[in-house]
């Protein structure tokens, strides 16, 4: 991300009354009502050669615009002014940045529709506008006919409360607070949950059996297919997340934007993660056979893609004889599991458009999750979890009825 897509430190200084600038007319508010017609740009590609596009900045991209000229902070705090700029960076990812502002925008497009201003936050248009989402009128326009039956989807409960949490999190870069236990947002969410929640949708959750069959479908011969065999062992053996597993990097302090590093050790490889919580260690253990030992499949990997420094999982172009320098995108592990997955066949029993929305990214995690015939606690250590019950609910196959409490009570 790039600085200007992040609240500006000297703004921030500012408001705390360090410097006292002469403020120049117009708001960055007022600036932003009438910018909202902006779009966020597109999340991605489907192919690796094609880079994700960076949201837009400035108000439409959900932030604070950059102060102009006249507003900067002295010479001689401008380095410190950077250096604050990138823990601003580093207070939260990019994927979560990257959503709040399409939320934001979203938020305004709307009240842009209704003639309601955005600014400052009022509690009643909140309201009105999560109504909206669940009704799935929020993207219709006054004044015109509504779409026919089936073309509009009332949002999900789940997206509501993020696209709320959006909200929240871009008014406070205002130094302004959304109250989301005033009545009209709180009872109005307490309606909607209890109106249209519904069971989270999980995703597949892929066994040894089928992760052995999803390997067969890779060439061996390319540099592409070694790497996703790696990646696709490392995941699962490691039971990590798809940010985890392209974060990664070949040894510590190597790149900026490194979300660990790995260590190879005579019974495995550790993983050093720093994850949601802080950091965590996880171990990855050797393979039964070199077919589907992950450390053998990433020793490969490294080797013949000539890797010794920063990420461990790059992009693969010229014909699959070029491997680039850059980090490949976490979209990448969720496009692989699921066009492996398919072409194995795995549920084959299955439609196959269904089978296309089982398999993603967290197919891996819960794979071992449902898999590893070990002590529970063993099972949430390498999965980073907090809870027991957090665990259980990555383990989409287990024996659920192991122990049968009617028996139990001697019936």
């Amino acid at each position: 991300m790039q600085d200007k897509d992040l609240p500006d430190i000297v703004d921030l200084v500012r408001e705390m009354g360090a410097f006292r600038h002469e403020e120049r007319p117009g708001s960055p508010d007022d600036d932003h009502i009438h910018a909202t017609h902006a779009h966020t740009g597109a999340t991605g590609s489907e192919r690796e050669s094609e880079k994700d596009d960076e949201p837009q900045n400035g108000p439409a991209s959900g932030l604070p615009a950059q102060p102009d000229a006249a507003s900067a902070l002295p010479q001689h705090l401008e380095d410190l002014a950077a250096r604050a700029r990138t823990y601003v960076e580093a207070a939260s990812s990019p994927n979560t940045r990257r959503a709040y502002a399409a939320d934001w925008a979203h938020f305004t497009s709307w009240c842009r529709r209704q003639s309601v201003p955005p600014l400052p936050p009022d509690p009643q248009v909140v309201g009105l506008y999560v109504t909206a989402l669940a009704a799935g009128t929020a993207d219709d326009i006054p004044g015109r006919p509504a779409p026919r039956a089936g073309g509009t989807k009332p949002h999900a409960v789940s997206t509501i409360e993020r696209r709320l949490s959006a909200l929240a999190w871009n008014y406070a870069q205002r130094g302004l607070s959304l109250d989301r236990k005033d009545r009209h947002i709180a009872t109005v969410m307490a309606g909607i949950r209890n109106r249209h929640a519904a069971p989270p949708r999980q995703k597949e959750a892929l066994l040894p059996d089928d992760l052995i069959a999803m390997l067969e479908t890779l060439d061996r011969g390319t540099l592409r297919g070694l790497r996703d065999r790696a990646m696709l062992l490392i995941g699962f053996a490691g039971a990590l997340r798809r940010s985890e597993i392209v974060g990664l990097d070949c040894a510590r302090d190597q790149t900026e934007d490194g979300l660990g590093w790995i260590e190879v050790l005579d019974g495995g490889m550790l993983v050093t993660l720093r994850g949601k919580t802080g950091w965590r260690e996880v171990e990855i253990g050797r393979g039964s056979s070199d077919a589907t030992c992950p450390v053998m499949a990433l020793q490969t990997w490294l080797n013949l893609a000539r890797i010794a420094h920063g990420p461990l999982f790059r992009r693969v172009t010229g014909q699959g004889k070029k491997v680039g320098s850059g980090r490949l995108n976490d979209q990448e592990v969720a496009r692989l599991v699921k066009r492996a997955a398919l072409a194995a066949g795995v549920r084959g029993d299955l439609p196959e458009g269904r089978r296309a929305n089982l398999f993603a990214g967290h197919s891996l995690r819960a794979g071992l999750a449902s898999s590893a015939d070990v002590e529970e606690r063993h099972v949430q250590k390498q999965l980073g979890h907090a809870s027991a019950e957090m665990t259980r609910k990555y383990q989409r196959r287990r024996d659920r009825f192991r122990i049968n409490l009617t028996k139990a009570a001697g019936l």
